[in-house]
Parts: C-alpha cells; sequence; structure tokens
C-alpha cells in the first residue's frame, strides 16, 4: 500500500495498555501514512489503567512503528492527557525528533492553531479525580462486555454496536457535558485570537464552526481509537476527519499478518 503524504496529523485517547485500545487498526493506519508532524493529543498510554499483566505485542508493536516513523524524518510531539499526567513532570523534554508538551500552538498557512488534551475543563478531574478513574474502569468493564456482545451480534448478521456510544447518546447530561466542552474550548479560543483550537479528552470526533461576539473559530477533536477509530488530518490545503474502515486496507490480508512483517522491519532499525 502507498503511503499518503500528509502535513500533520492528529490522534488523541488510543489508551494504549487497555483492553479497548484498537492498536492493531492503529498500526495499520500508521503504516498508510507518511505525516510531517505526528501529535498524539494525549491519554496516548493508559498509565492509570495499566497493567503489567496486560501489555500485548501489538502494544509494543505501536511504540515500535513510532519509533520507525521517527527515523524517517517525522517530528512527533507528545501532549499530555489525564490518564498519562505524570508526563507533565517532564513537559518541556525534547529527545531528538520527540516533543512532550502540555499544549502546543501551530502557525499553519498563516493561521494559529491551539491544541491541548481538554481534561483542563473537566470538573471531576479538578476536584474528584478518584470519581474519573473510578469511572475509567467502569468503561473498560463496558468495552469487555461490548466486544461479548458484537462477537454474537456479528454472526447474527446484525453487524456491530457501541454500548457505550448508545449510553453517552442517550443521557442528557452527557450530551450536555460534550456541548459546553466544546464551547468552552471555542470561547477561550476566540478570547485568545486563535483560529483553530483541537483537543480530544471527550472522544467525540468532530469539525465544527463556532461564532460569538467576539469572533469566530472552528472547533476540531480527534475522537479516539477506543470506539471511533478516528484522526485529523491536514494535507498542505485543507483539516479533515479520517475514520477508519476496515475494507479501506488490502482484501484478504489479515491485520496480523501486516502486524508480523512490521514487527521484523521494526526490530531491524532498532538493533
Amino acid at each position: 500500500m502507498k503511503k499518503r503524504t500528509l502535513e500533520y496529523v492528529v490522534i488523541s485517547d488510543v489508551h494504549l495498555g487497555t483492553v479497548g485500545c484498537h492498536a492493531l487498526e492503529l498500526l495499520q493506519y500508521l503504516n498508510s501514512i507518511d505525516p510531517k508532524v505526528l501529535i498524539l493529543n494525549g491519554d496516548f498510554v493508559d498509565i492509570w489503567n495499566f497493567k503489567k499483566y496486560y501489555w500485548p505485542e501489538s502494544h509494543m508493536i505501536v511504540l515500535r512503528t513510532l519509533l520507525t516513523m521517527m527515523a524517517n524524518g517525522t517530528d512527533i510531539y507528545y501532549i499530555t492527557g489525564n490518564h498519562d499526567e505524570v508526563l507533565r513532570k517532564v513537559s518541556s523534554l525534547q529527545l531528538g525528533p520527540l516533543f512532550i508538551r502540555d499544549k502546543l500552538i501551530l502557525d499553519v498557512d498563516g493561521e494559529k492553531v491551539w491544541i491541548f488534551h481538554g481534561d483542563i475543563f473537566d470538573i471531576t478531574m479538578k476536584h474528584s479525580k478518584w470519581i474519573a478513574k473510578v469511572g475509567s474502569h467502569g468503561y473498560d468493564l463496558l468495552i469487555l462486555l461490548n466486544r461479548a456482545i458484537n462477537n454474537i451480534s456479528v454472526r447474527m448478521g446484525r453487524g456491530k454496536l457501541s454500548l457505550s456510544k448508545k449510553i453517552k447518546d442517550s443521557v442528557k447530561k452527557a450530551v450536555r457535558f460534550i456541548e459546553d466542552f466544546e464551547i468552552t474550548a471555542m470561547d477561550l479560543a476566540i478570547d485568545q485570537g486563535y483560529d483553530y483550537v483541537i483537543c480530544g479528552h471527550i472522544h467525540q470526533p468532530k469539525i465544527r464552526g463556532y461564532e460569538n461576539e467576539k469572533g469566530s473559530v472552528i472547533y476540531m477533536n480527534s475522537g479516539d481509537w477506543v470506539e471511533n477509530l478516528t484522526a485529523l488530518e491536514y494535507d498542505g490545503k485543507e483539516w479533515a476527519m479520517y475514520k477508519y474502515k476496515e475494507e479501506d486496507y488490502i482484501a484478504g490480508e489479515r491485520i496480523e499478518k501486516l502486524i508480523r512483517k512490521n514487527s521484523v522491519k521494526d526490530r531491524v532499525l532498532i538493533s
């Protein structure tokens, strides 16, 4: 597969180290692109829920793939989130083409772009972090249940469904929280003179315009690689939302086969 050349790619909420992470699909995507800059916008590694007994080979190969991308000329910015907030202690660190930051400001063709994870808007993070952590564990259990149900649903020919997405979409408080999150981010971006604001955190991929009495801004959220499998891409002309579709990849080639192939390449580059 020929790689697509891109200026910027933004990925958030991968949650490596958890059962909900779609590492295999992410690897297919990473192996299909050649970005000048890759921005990991928070919660890339889920340090909150990290367990020694759960770190599949596919998760390790994601890290190797990032090393390969850096060796091939891609700059990677790791923006800290709430699940990897321990990295905020070293948020000015640079190791060659790897940068760790709490936020990132870009000038893209003369327009100011403000990028940050977004957990600063979450009241549970500010005042009751333990509630957020308990909720995170419950979310993991829901993902496991969802996978079991989907296995049965697919065999019955009814396709896949997302329990957590249906629950969030049906709970008025959750819908209101997402709307408040977006408006808060957009109002702040306008106040500070940004043309674009890019967030993660709420696992809701979106591109929308917004205007208030002070000005206008474009809000973008890169979504996640737990439910939506999405990323933001800038090809040098415009921003677009990418969504993973298994049928877009090589027909008949299993993801695991591609991973084993790339695993050998990565080990050669690292050794």
